[in-house]
Protein backbone atom coordinates (compact mmCIF):
# COMPACT_ATOMS: atom_id res chain seq x y z
CA UNK A 1 0.00 0.00 0.00
CA UNK A 2 2.83 2.34 0.88
CA UNK A 3 4.60 1.49 -2.39
CA UNK A 4 1.47 2.42 -4.35
CA UNK A 5 1.13 5.69 -2.46
CA UNK A 6 4.78 6.55 -3.14
CA UNK A 7 4.41 5.82 -6.85
CA UNK A 8 1.28 7.94 -7.02
CA UNK A 9 3.02 10.87 -5.32
CA UNK A 10 5.97 10.58 -7.70
CA UNK A 11 3.63 10.54 -10.69
CA UNK A 12 1.76 13.61 -9.46
CA UNK A 13 5.06 15.37 -8.85
CA UNK A 14 6.11 14.68 -12.43
CA UNK A 15 2.79 16.00 -13.78
CA UNK A 16 3.02 19.15 -11.65
CA UNK A 17 6.59 19.74 -12.80
CA UNK A 18 5.54 19.40 -16.44
CA UNK A 19 2.60 21.79 -16.02
CA UNK A 20 4.85 24.28 -14.21
CA UNK A 21 7.33 24.21 -17.11
CA UNK A 22 4.48 24.87 -19.55
CA UNK A 23 3.29 27.78 -17.40
CA UNK A 24 6.79 29.28 -17.20
CA UNK A 25 7.24 28.92 -20.95
CA UNK A 26 4.00 30.86 -21.51
CA UNK A 27 5.14 33.56 -19.05
CA UNK A 28 8.47 33.80 -20.89
CA UNK A 29 6.66 35.06 -23.98
CA UNK A 30 6.66 38.42 -22.18
CA UNK A 31 9.44 40.26 -20.33
CA UNK A 32 10.79 38.41 -17.30
CA UNK A 33 12.33 40.38 -14.44
CA UNK A 34 16.04 39.79 -14.05
CA UNK A 35 15.95 40.78 -10.38
CA UNK A 36 13.15 40.30 -7.85
CA UNK A 37 13.40 41.60 -4.28
CA UNK A 38 11.28 40.04 -1.52
CA UNK A 39 10.19 41.55 1.79
CA UNK A 40 9.37 38.40 3.76
CA UNK A 41 6.61 39.69 6.02
CA UNK A 42 4.26 37.68 8.22
CA UNK A 43 6.28 34.86 9.83
CA UNK A 44 5.30 35.83 13.37
CA UNK A 45 1.62 36.32 12.45
CA UNK A 46 1.66 32.93 10.73
CA UNK A 47 2.95 31.32 13.94
CA UNK A 48 0.45 33.18 16.12
CA UNK A 49 -2.55 32.16 13.99
CA UNK A 50 -1.51 28.51 14.25
CA UNK A 51 -0.51 28.62 17.92
CA UNK A 52 3.10 27.87 17.02
CA UNK A 53 6.30 29.11 18.60
CA UNK A 54 7.76 32.20 16.86
CA UNK A 55 10.77 30.15 15.80
CA UNK A 56 8.48 27.71 14.00
CA UNK A 57 7.00 30.61 12.03
CA UNK A 58 10.47 31.62 10.84
CA UNK A 59 11.27 28.00 9.96
CA UNK A 60 8.12 27.84 7.87
CA UNK A 61 9.21 31.08 6.24
CA UNK A 62 12.58 29.57 5.33
CA UNK A 63 10.87 26.58 3.74
CA UNK A 64 8.70 28.94 1.70
CA UNK A 65 11.82 30.87 0.64
CA UNK A 66 13.49 27.73 -0.71
CA UNK A 67 10.38 26.89 -2.72
CA UNK A 68 10.03 30.42 -4.14
CA UNK A 69 13.74 30.56 -5.03
CA UNK A 70 13.39 27.33 -7.00
CA UNK A 71 10.48 28.81 -8.97
CA UNK A 72 12.42 32.03 -9.61
CA UNK A 73 15.47 30.27 -11.00
CA UNK A 74 13.36 27.86 -13.06
CA UNK A 75 11.72 30.93 -14.59
CA UNK A 76 15.11 32.38 -15.51
CA UNK A 77 15.29 35.12 -12.90
CA UNK A 78 19.01 35.61 -12.28
CA UNK A 79 19.01 37.78 -9.15
CA UNK A 80 16.85 37.51 -6.04
CA UNK A 81 17.17 39.64 -2.92
CA UNK A 82 15.49 38.85 0.39
CA UNK A 83 15.03 41.17 3.37
CA UNK A 84 15.91 38.73 6.14
CA UNK A 85 16.76 40.92 9.13
CA UNK A 86 16.53 44.68 9.55
CA UNK A 87 18.75 46.71 11.86
CA UNK A 88 15.47 47.77 13.48
CA UNK A 89 14.83 44.10 14.37
CA UNK A 90 17.57 44.35 17.00
CA UNK A 91 14.98 46.29 19.04
CA UNK A 92 12.93 43.12 19.50
CA UNK A 93 13.17 41.02 22.66
CA UNK A 94 16.73 39.72 23.22
CA UNK A 95 15.56 36.10 23.31
CA UNK A 96 13.79 36.51 19.93
CA UNK A 97 16.85 38.16 18.38
CA UNK A 98 19.07 35.34 19.67
CA UNK A 99 16.62 32.77 18.31
CA UNK A 100 16.79 34.41 14.89
CA UNK A 101 20.60 34.53 14.97
CA UNK A 102 20.77 30.83 15.87
CA UNK A 103 18.25 29.98 13.16
CA UNK A 104 20.27 31.99 10.65
CA UNK A 105 23.42 30.01 11.38
CA UNK A 106 21.49 26.73 11.18
CA UNK A 107 19.94 27.58 7.82
CA UNK A 108 23.20 28.87 6.35
CA UNK A 109 24.81 25.53 7.22
CA UNK A 110 21.83 23.76 5.68
CA UNK A 111 22.20 25.75 2.46
CA UNK A 112 25.84 24.71 2.14
CA UNK A 113 25.05 20.99 2.21
CA UNK A 114 25.51 19.04 -1.01
CA UNK A 115 22.34 18.85 -3.06
CA UNK A 116 20.83 22.04 -1.65
CA UNK A 117 19.14 24.66 -3.80
CA UNK A 118 22.53 26.40 -4.12
CA UNK A 119 24.04 23.33 -5.77
CA UNK A 120 21.02 22.65 -7.95
CA UNK A 121 20.99 26.11 -9.50
CA UNK A 122 24.63 27.21 -9.16
CA UNK A 123 23.74 30.13 -6.87
CA UNK A 124 26.24 32.60 -5.51
CA UNK A 125 25.34 34.11 -2.12
CA UNK A 126 26.02 37.64 -0.94
CA UNK A 127 25.17 38.81 2.56
CA UNK A 128 24.24 42.48 2.32
CA UNK A 129 24.25 44.94 5.21
CA UNK A 130 26.21 46.19 8.20
CA UNK A 131 27.50 42.71 8.99
CA UNK A 132 29.66 43.81 11.92
CA UNK A 133 26.43 44.27 13.91
CA UNK A 134 25.78 40.52 13.76
CA UNK A 135 26.92 37.95 16.30
CA UNK A 136 30.38 36.58 15.61
CA UNK A 137 29.09 33.09 14.77
CA UNK A 138 26.65 34.56 12.22
CA UNK A 139 29.45 36.62 10.66
CA UNK A 140 31.62 33.52 10.37
CA UNK A 141 28.79 31.49 8.82
CA UNK A 142 28.01 34.30 6.34
CA UNK A 143 31.67 34.62 5.30
CA UNK A 144 31.89 30.84 4.91
CA UNK A 145 28.81 30.79 2.66
CA UNK A 146 30.05 33.65 0.48
CA UNK A 147 33.45 32.00 0.09
CA UNK A 148 31.97 28.56 -0.62
CA UNK A 149 29.70 29.88 -3.40
CA UNK A 150 32.11 32.43 -4.90
CA UNK A 151 32.66 30.29 -8.01
CA UNK A 152 28.94 29.80 -8.71
CA UNK A 153 27.85 31.92 -11.66
CA UNK A 154 24.39 30.84 -12.82
CA UNK A 155 22.31 32.86 -10.36
CA UNK A 156 22.71 35.21 -7.40
CA UNK A 157 20.98 35.32 -4.03
CA UNK A 158 21.42 38.47 -1.95
CA UNK A 159 20.43 38.16 1.71
CA UNK A 160 19.96 41.50 3.49
CA UNK A 161 20.80 41.11 7.17
CA UNK A 162 21.52 43.89 9.68
CA UNK A 163 20.34 46.11 6.84
CA UNK A 164 18.36 49.30 6.38
CA UNK A 165 18.45 51.51 3.33
CA UNK A 166 19.29 54.61 5.36
CA UNK A 167 22.30 52.83 6.85
CA UNK A 168 23.37 51.75 3.36
CA UNK A 169 23.13 55.30 1.99
CA UNK A 170 25.05 56.79 4.93
CA UNK A 171 27.71 54.09 4.53
CA UNK A 172 28.04 54.83 0.80
CA UNK A 173 28.39 58.58 1.36
CA UNK A 174 30.97 58.09 4.13
CA UNK A 175 33.03 55.74 1.96
CA UNK A 176 32.81 58.15 -0.97
CA UNK A 177 34.06 61.01 1.22
CA UNK A 178 36.94 58.88 2.52
CA UNK A 179 37.95 57.94 -1.01
CA UNK A 180 37.81 61.54 -2.22
CA UNK A 181 39.86 62.65 0.77
CA UNK A 182 42.45 59.97 0.03
CA UNK A 183 42.61 61.11 -3.59
CA UNK A 184 42.96 64.75 -2.52
CA UNK A 185 45.72 63.91 -0.03
CA UNK A 186 47.57 61.86 -2.63
CA UNK A 187 47.29 64.73 -5.10
CA UNK A 188 48.49 67.19 -2.47
CA UNK A 189 51.50 64.95 -1.79
CA UNK A 190 52.46 65.02 -5.45
CA UNK A 191 52.11 68.80 -5.55
CA UNK A 192 54.28 69.17 -2.43
CA UNK A 193 57.04 67.34 -4.26
CA UNK A 194 56.71 69.83 -7.14
CA UNK A 195 56.96 72.72 -4.68
CA UNK A 196 60.12 71.25 -3.20
CA UNK A 197 61.65 70.85 -6.65
CA UNK A 198 60.67 74.40 -7.68
CA UNK A 199 57.98 73.41 -10.19
CA UNK A 200 55.30 75.26 -8.12
CA UNK A 201 55.74 78.40 -6.00
CA UNK A 202 53.45 77.59 -3.07
CA UNK A 203 50.86 75.06 -1.84
CA UNK A 204 48.30 75.28 0.92
CA UNK A 205 47.37 71.88 2.35
CA UNK A 206 44.43 71.43 4.74
CA UNK A 207 45.19 70.31 8.28
CA UNK A 208 41.82 68.61 8.90
CA UNK A 209 39.16 66.76 6.88
CA UNK A 210 36.71 69.61 7.48
CA UNK A 211 38.49 71.85 4.95
CA UNK A 212 39.60 69.09 2.60
CA UNK A 213 37.53 70.53 -0.23
CA UNK A 214 39.95 73.42 -1.02
CA UNK A 215 43.70 73.41 -1.66
CA UNK A 216 45.65 76.25 -3.24
CA UNK A 217 48.82 76.74 -5.19
CA UNK A 218 49.88 80.13 -6.44
CA UNK A 219 47.63 81.10 -9.33
CA UNK A 220 45.55 77.94 -8.94
CA UNK A 221 42.84 76.56 -6.71
CA UNK A 222 41.84 72.97 -6.04
CA UNK A 223 38.15 72.76 -5.23
CA UNK A 224 36.02 69.64 -5.13
CA UNK A 225 38.95 67.48 -6.17
CA UNK A 226 39.85 69.58 -9.27
CA UNK A 227 42.62 72.15 -9.84
CA UNK A 228 41.54 75.32 -11.68
CA UNK A 229 43.36 78.48 -12.78
CA UNK A 230 42.42 81.60 -10.82
CA UNK A 231 43.36 85.09 -11.88
CA UNK A 232 44.74 87.22 -9.09
CA UNK A 233 42.23 89.80 -7.83
CA UNK A 234 39.20 87.96 -9.18
CA UNK A 235 39.35 84.72 -7.19
CA UNK A 236 35.67 84.32 -6.32
CA UNK A 237 34.32 85.30 -9.70
CA UNK A 238 36.56 82.93 -11.64
CA UNK A 239 36.00 80.07 -9.22
CA UNK A 240 32.21 80.37 -9.47
CA UNK A 241 32.29 80.72 -13.26
CA UNK A 242 34.38 77.61 -13.69
CA UNK A 243 32.19 75.73 -11.21
CA UNK A 244 29.06 76.54 -13.24
CA UNK A 245 30.71 75.83 -16.58
CA UNK A 246 32.31 72.49 -15.77
CA UNK A 247 30.02 71.32 -12.93
CA UNK A 248 32.70 69.85 -10.70
CA UNK A 249 30.91 67.86 -7.96
CA UNK A 250 32.83 66.77 -4.90
CA UNK A 251 30.98 63.44 -4.90
CA UNK A 252 29.10 62.17 -7.94
CA UNK A 253 26.12 59.82 -7.89
CA UNK A 254 28.28 57.13 -9.45
CA UNK A 255 30.66 57.39 -6.48
CA UNK A 256 27.81 56.78 -4.06
CA UNK A 257 26.30 53.97 -6.11
CA UNK A 258 29.54 52.03 -6.37
CA UNK A 259 29.86 52.15 -2.55
CA UNK A 260 26.36 50.81 -1.89
CA UNK A 261 26.12 47.39 -0.29
CA UNK A 262 23.89 46.45 -3.24
CA UNK A 263 26.45 47.51 -5.86
CA UNK A 264 27.10 43.80 -6.60
CA UNK A 265 23.72 43.47 -8.35
CA UNK A 266 21.49 45.44 -10.75
CA UNK A 267 18.54 47.35 -9.32
CA UNK A 268 15.42 45.24 -8.71
CA UNK A 269 12.76 45.08 -11.41
CA UNK A 270 9.97 44.43 -8.90
CA UNK A 271 9.59 44.26 -5.13
CA UNK A 272 7.21 41.67 -3.68
CA UNK A 273 6.03 42.16 -0.12
CA UNK A 274 3.86 39.50 1.47
CA UNK A 275 0.99 40.06 3.94
CA UNK A 276 -0.61 42.88 1.92
CA UNK A 277 1.53 45.67 3.41
CA UNK A 278 2.44 48.47 1.01
CA UNK A 279 5.45 49.84 2.93
CA UNK A 280 9.07 49.38 1.87
CA UNK A 281 10.16 49.48 5.52
CA UNK A 282 13.55 51.04 4.82
CA UNK A 283 14.41 48.45 2.15
CA UNK A 284 16.29 49.34 -1.05
CA UNK A 285 14.98 52.92 -1.09
CA UNK A 286 17.81 54.06 -3.38
CA UNK A 287 17.43 51.19 -5.85
CA UNK A 288 13.62 51.13 -6.22
CA UNK A 289 12.83 54.60 -7.56
CA UNK A 290 11.28 53.13 -10.73
CA UNK A 291 10.32 49.72 -9.41
CA UNK A 292 6.74 48.40 -9.00
CA UNK A 293 5.61 47.03 -5.66
CA UNK A 294 3.41 43.91 -5.60
CA UNK A 295 1.68 43.10 -2.31
CA UNK A 296 -0.27 39.82 -2.11
CA UNK A 297 -2.33 39.30 1.03
CA UNK A 298 -0.70 35.95 1.85
CA UNK A 299 1.68 35.78 4.80
CA UNK A 300 5.21 34.83 3.79
CA UNK A 301 5.03 31.13 4.80
CA UNK A 302 1.85 30.84 2.68
CA UNK A 303 3.51 32.27 -0.45
CA UNK A 304 3.58 29.88 -3.39
CA UNK A 305 3.73 29.47 -7.13
CA UNK A 306 0.65 31.46 -8.04
CA UNK A 307 1.70 34.47 -5.99
CA UNK A 308 4.93 34.59 -8.00
CA UNK A 309 3.07 34.13 -11.28
CA UNK A 310 0.70 37.03 -10.56
CA UNK A 311 3.66 39.19 -9.53
CA UNK A 312 5.39 38.52 -12.86
CA UNK A 313 2.16 39.28 -14.75
CA UNK A 314 1.88 42.54 -12.81
CA UNK A 315 5.45 43.39 -13.82
CA UNK A 316 4.70 42.62 -17.47
CA UNK A 317 1.66 44.91 -17.44
CA UNK A 318 3.71 47.86 -16.20
CA UNK A 319 6.89 47.04 -18.13
CA UNK A 320 6.43 49.41 -21.09
CA UNK A 321 5.51 52.35 -18.86
CA UNK A 322 8.48 51.81 -16.55
CA UNK A 323 10.90 51.46 -19.47
CA UNK A 324 9.74 54.81 -20.84
CA UNK A 325 10.26 56.42 -17.43
CA UNK A 326 13.79 55.03 -17.18
CA UNK A 327 14.69 56.35 -20.62
CA UNK A 328 13.65 59.83 -19.52
CA UNK A 329 16.28 59.89 -16.78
Amino acid sequence: MQHGSSSSSKFMGTICGFLRKCLFKALSAGPIPSHIAFIMDGNRRYAKRRNLAEGDGHRAGFSSLMTILGYCYDLGIQHTTVYAFSIDNFKRRPDEVQCLMDLMVEKIEELLKTGSVLDQYGIRIYFIGNLKLLNENVQIAAEKAMKATASNNKAVLLICVAYTSRDEIVHAIERSCEQKLDEANAFAGNEEIKVMTGQLDELEVPTSPSNCGVKRVKGMEMKNGNFKHVEQGSHQEKSDDIEKKHKYPFIKLVDIEKNMYMAVAPDPDIVIRSSGETRLSNFLLWQTAYCPLYTPDALWPDMGLWHLVWAVLSFQRSYSYLQKKKKQL
